[in-house]
């Protein structure tokens, strides 16, 4: 699963995912992506699920692009403890995804094995995503 080799602070606060993407909202690798349409919090566990979905169905043929990062660790603390004490131990790693933002690029493969490969990608994600194509 993918998390950041080091960071500057071990925890981090939760914040709110405010507005539409600033950039990574066009295709630059590929000839299809899968584009998120809703703001929400994507775990490592969930971006490598989905990409498992796409790898298996193009059964290794054209190339894949992850275009997102889980970099926020979530903390959370243990069943049953009461409050106070400090913040949990970090839980797991999560990528902010906003609306607009392309999360993953397609290309080599023809239209249709492309927009099933997203369609099982995005059914594995907690947010609503549509498939997106290169205007040429």
């Amino acid at each position: 699963m993918l998390f950041p080799q080091k960071t500057k602070y071990r925890k981090q606060f939760k914040g709110r995912i405010h507005g539409k993407t600033k950039g990574n909202y066009s295709l630059n690798f590929g000839s299809y992506g899968l584009k998120a349409l809703e703001p929400e919090r994507v775990t490592s566990r969930q971006i490598e699920s989905a990409r498992k979905a796409i790898t298996r169905h193009l059964k290794r043929t054209g190339r894949l692009w992850i275009r997102i990062f889980p970099d926020v660790p979530v903390s959370k603390k243990p069943a049953e403890v009461r409050m106070g004490k400090g913040k949990g131990a970090n839980e797991y790693w999560a990528c902010r995804i906003k609306p607009g933002r392309i999360m993953f690029e397609v290309d080599g493969v023809d239209i249709d094995e492309a927009k099933k490969a997203m369609t099982l990608a995005s059914a594995k994600l907690p947010i609503k995503c549509k498939f997106v194509e290169r205007n040429t």
